[in-house]
């Protein structure tokens, strides 16, 4: 299989590698051209054999509207194209909407895995019709880790499914880093009784109930900095946990821990904490996104 990577960030780089290694021919571009395979989208379509199938790796929004509509108008019908990106899910129904005018189909795809998912395999959720999604299975098996399908892989529905599932992924990971990190803050205030607070997020790596990958990458970030002084309690938010919170309202469901880890990190760009410090860390740790350094 040969497909196209519009997008070699963080992770579309990733999983350009990752496919490559797996047998999956990848041609990619990107605006940098010191990363880019080709010079622009056109010579990525004429590279690939015709029905073409194209993976949308950019940031949601704007820039990922302007890819579709690019698309739309420079592929053919029976192509297929797939949002990985992290777009929101009523975005994806404006999208196929485009492309379907010209023939052309549509699957979006939440992936989880961050900087880590070139060695480990990326989660990932989809939404499409059944026949698209079957197409592209060899992608998504090159994507995911090795081990059952369907513990890395879900067809979760029709078109706008798999953006809504990652979705709701990132508004429980919200919450369970700010459990974490309140823990640490926790831990961290009474330093009087508790003399190795990195010592007790490792000590519950094995065999606790609250052991996690999370808690792993935590520990790995304690280990780099014991007290977390090079970073500042700044954290961003990606718009997920808020769409998540706006979605819960929409549809009358409680989420009072997803929508205090959100608004945790509101607080987070008012006033430094420690339990925020934990939270910027582990954001580096999972997705390589930038902190603020303390000066």
């Amino acid at each position: 299989m040969h497909i196209g990577i519009i997008g070699l960030g963080k992770m579309g780089a990733n999983m350009r590698d990752r496919l490559r290694a797996n047998g999956v021919e990848v041609t990619g571009f990107d605006r940098n051209p010191e990363i880019s395979d080709v010079a622009g989208t056109a010579e990525l379509i004429a590279a690939l054999p015709a029905p073409r199938l194209v993976w949308v790796m950019v940031p949601a929004g704007a820039a990922t509207d302007a890819v579709i509509a690019e698309l739309a108008n420079e592929l053919s019908a029976g192509d297929l194209v797939i949002d990985g990106g992290n777009s929101r899910f009523t975005d994806d129904f404006a999208h196929a909407a485009l492309l379907a005018a010209s023939g052309v189909h549509y699957v979006d795809a939440g992936v989880s895995g961050g900087v880590w998912g070139l060695t480990n395999g990326f989660g990932v959720m989809v939404g499409g019709a059944a026949e698209q999604v079957e197409r592209a299975m060899p992608v998504f098996d090159a994507l995911r880790p090795e081990g059952p399908r369907d513990e890395s892989f879900v067809h979760a529905g029709a078109v706008g499914a798999g953006h809504y599932a990652k979705m709701v992924h990132n508004g429980i990971e919200y919450a369970l880093m700010q459990s974490y990190a309140e823990g640490y803050e926790l831990l961290e205030k009474r330093s009087d009784l508790i003399t190795d607070v990195p010592g007790v997020f490792k000590a519950w790596q094995r065999g606790t109930v609250v052991r996690s990958w999370l808690l792993e990458l935590l520990v790995r970030a304690l280990d780099d900095d014991p007290e977390l002084q090079n970073i500042e309690g700044f954290v961003e938010d990606s718009g997920e946990g808020r769409w998540a919170i706006e979605e819960a309202i929409n549809n009358a469901v409680p989420v009072p821990t997803i929508s205090a880890a959100v608004f945790a990190r509101f607080v987070s760009r008012q006033d430094d904490s420690p339990a925020m410090k934990a939270v910027a860390a582990l954001r580096n740790q999972f997705g390589g996104h930038a902190v603020k350094t303390t000066d």
